[in-house]
């Protein structure tokens, strides 16, 4: 049952409804995972991947609240909590404790990979049932290609 009704047919709703759920239990841990690296992060370059952490938490806390009021608008209830993320993120896991700036990087390159890559999946699925779920995704996509962008750069000497 939803209180808010959607203007979407419902199997285009379960659709779309699946693509935002996913979506926003990985940006979600993705943020997490860019906050711990940020705070046990060590290193030559540490002041530098520092600070980018932060743009790729904040760049994941905006783009998964988008995501989150888009679902909530066509009457689907996004679910953030804790439990829902841990079992649901499609990220790879982030070791605990202290990381170096070079693993660090790959860690977050990694990441960036598998997320996009399952955004890519969203961006056609969703193109079928609803344009304005698949244009947010697209923008998504685009941001965290050049977030990824900017820490292989990192790496590179």
């Amino acid at each position: 049952m939803t209180i808010i009704t959607s203007p979407l047919p419902e199997e285009d709703r379960q659709v779309i409804g699946a693509a935002l759920q996913e979506t926003l239990v990985d940006l979600l841990d993705l943020a997490l995972v860019a906050k711990q690296a940020h705070w046990n992060l060590y290193g030559p370059r540490f002041r530098s991947i520092h600070q980018q952490l932060d743009e790729v938490v904040a760049t994941a806390r905006d783009y998964a609240d988008q995501v989150a009021e888009r679902a909530a608008a066509l009457g689907i209830s996004p679910d953030g909590r804790a439990g829902t993320i841990a079992s649901g993120s499609g990220l790879p896991e982030f070791k605990p404790g202290w990381v170096g700036d070079v693993p660090a990087v790959e860690a977050l390159v990694a990441s960036f990979s598998v997320l996009i890559g399952r955004l890519r999946g969203r961006v056609e699925t969703t193109g079928r049932s609803d344009v304005v779920t698949q244009d947010l995704l697209i923008g998504l996509t685009a941001e965290l290609e050049k977030q990824s962008w900017m820490f292989q750069a990192e790496n590179r000497t």
